[in-house]
């Protein structure tokens, strides 16, 4: 259900105010639309909720504030089959990018620390820190012994924090923040010169899509409000000072991953997005063949 106090944001890696909602989104999430930016073809949730009320509803809802079973531990935890693979996969495609040996690694978004452990252990040799809203995750993150911020990478860097680091990752999470390019500049901001970020996450659009589309909106729309392309998340890599050195073949993958290398300050890193119009046409497709197929599934 759309909540109150929604805000219309502008693009959030153009900064473009022409956004097109895409009809069919609202068949499914209760009238809760998603965008295409009219500049740059990037797909948004536009009307979102504060910052902070995003946040609560991963730290407090999602990952209980309080000592009670987690929702998470019933719906949703990196120890599940699926979860574990695509952990791995990143892993695996961020260690022959860059060798990780004795690097220090931050893990924004860091969840319940399985992935920052494996980076951690035989094969990787990373030195791992997390930086994680969650309170509950924190206390599973002390239990595994990696040292944690408890917050958001925003409240990190105003905590006035001097540590740097030679490597980020956001993995399954920069498509759950309030702004996927702050998040991305606020990374740069804590890497060495010459440093790397990888981005991990969910293939979303303008490749074959693999499920109906009720399975991928419904309600809560703003609590994972980014829906990327390769084009798109270069794009956000590259507003925020990054070069992408490494994509894996996502057009017949589960995973879009890709590493960037941080620039040298003022380095412009020429990028292009998607045409706005394929993207409308694509969900368009989309909810027609799932009307077609699917429907009841």
């Amino acid at each position: 259900m759309k909540p109150k106090g929604l805000t219309l944001y502008a693009c959030d890696l153009c900064g473009g105010t022409a956004l097109a909602e895409v009809p069919s989104s609202n068949h499914y999430s209760g009238g809760w639309p998603i965008h295409v930016c009219r500049g740059c073809g990037f797909v948004q949730v536009a009307l979102r909720r504060s910052p902070e009320a995003i946040q609560k509803s991963w730290a407090d809802e999602l990952y209980r504030a309080d000592d009670k079973a987690r929702l998470s531990d019933k719906t949703y935890t990196a120890r599940m089959p699926a979860v574990h693979a695509r952990q791995v996969f990143a892993a695996d495609f961020l260690a022959e990018a860059v060798p990780l040996k004795g690097k220090r690694v931050v893990d924004i978004g860091a969840g319940e620390g399985d992935f920052l452990a494996m980076l951690q252990g035989p094969g990787y040799g990373a030195r791992g820190f997390a930086i994680e809203p969650s309170a509950a995750n924190c206390r599973l993150l002390k239990a595994a012994g990696i040292e944690a911020f408890h917050g958001t990478i925003e409240a990190y860097m105003a905590s006035g924090a001097k540590r740097r680091f030679d490597v980020a990752t956001l993995v399954w999470t920069l498509e759950n923040c309030q702004s996927a390019s702050g998040v991305l500049k606020a990374a740069a901001a804590i890497l060495e010169d010459g440093g790397h970020a990888l981005v991990a996450t969910g293939s979303r659009i303008l490749v074959p899509f693999k499920k109906p589309l009720q399975y991928y909106l419904g309600a809560n729309m703003d609590i994972h409000p980014f829906h990327f392309s390769i084009n798109c998340l270069r794009g956000l890599l590259a507003v925020a000072g990054f070069e992408t050195t490494h994509a894996n073949r996502y057009i017949d993958s589960d995973y879009l991953t890709v590493v960037g290398r941080k620039a040298a300050p003022g380095t412009n890193i020429p990028w292009h997005g998607d045409d706005p119009d394929k993207v409308l046409g694509f969900f368009e497709r989309w909810h027609r063949e799932t009307q077609d197929h699917h429907k009841d599934a």
